[in-house]
């Protein structure tokens, strides 16, 4: 099949795999075998029945993979959902992405919702919407801001940890923040707010109100907000 072939649905039935150069769904098709496009949008609705691997994807409607994705640029204002492990290089989630096994890649913005059944890597992991991880969430850089709901992690680890209470500007009346729960937190230079752990490990750490922590272990400095409460911290 050549590699310039573009594959446009707007009606409804099951397309060949193969390497397309663009592939466009308005309509709702099965695409039953592998396949490799260097843009995918999806308006309507599509399921990739093997593995995609793809350069560009946009998904405003509804786009399901049952095996792998490799993509290096992915936008979803719709829903998506990777039935395999899947390396997404660049994110920005302003709908829902679930993910059956592993997730990574290098920069992650969430503004909608994340749910991944394993692990989550990326270098910069930026949210301001809600997560459920099953798994470890390891960055380098973890900026996560508590506007709604629970976000949960097994754990988290990474460099610099921020996680901050903030509230709904689209709701400024409505007093509920968001919180976060995870098993172990740990990293170089953490903030916390509006958290519950059993156990946060770092260099720095700074625990901000809304905080609810078993155990501090610190090797620098520990600072612990009045409206915070640990049960044990020490310096290691």
């Amino acid at each position: 099949m050549k590699s310039k072939e573009n594959l446009i649905i707007n009606g409804s039935g099951s397309y060949p795999g193969g390497r397309y150069d663009k592939i466009s769904v308005r309509g709702e098709g099965t695409i039953v075998d592998d396949v490799e496009a260097s843009v995918f949008k999806v308006y309507g609705t599509t399921e990739v029945a093997e593995n995609l691997k793809t350069g560009s994807m946009k998904v405003l409607g509804e786009a399901e993979v049952k095996g792998n994705a490799e993509l290096e640029d992915l936008l979803v204002m719709g829903t998506m959902e990777i039935g395999g492990k899947a390396y997404l290089k660049k994110i920005k989630i302003l709908g829902t992405l679930d993910v059956r096994e592993s997730l990574n890649g290098d920069t992650a913005n969430v503004k909608g919702s994340i749910a991944v059944a394993g692990d989550v890597e990326y270098e910069t992991f930026d949210s301001s919407g809600g997560f459920e991880i099953k798994g470890l969430l390891n960055a380098d850089t973890i900026k996560i801001s508590l506007r709604f709901g629970e976000s949960r992690a097994e754990e988290i680890g990474g460099g610099k940890i921020t996680i901050k209470r903030k509230r709904n500007s689209l709701l400024p009346f409505v007093g509920e923040e968001g919180t976060l729960t995870a098993k172990v937190i740990e990293g170089d230079d953490l903030y916390l707010e509006n958290t519950k752990a059993e156990t946060v490990r770092g260099n720095t750490v700074k625990i901000g109100p809304g905080c609810t922590i078993g155990l501090v272990e610190y090797k620098d400095d520990f600072i612990q907000d009045s409206n915070a409460t640990v049960k044990t911290s020490k310096k290691i």
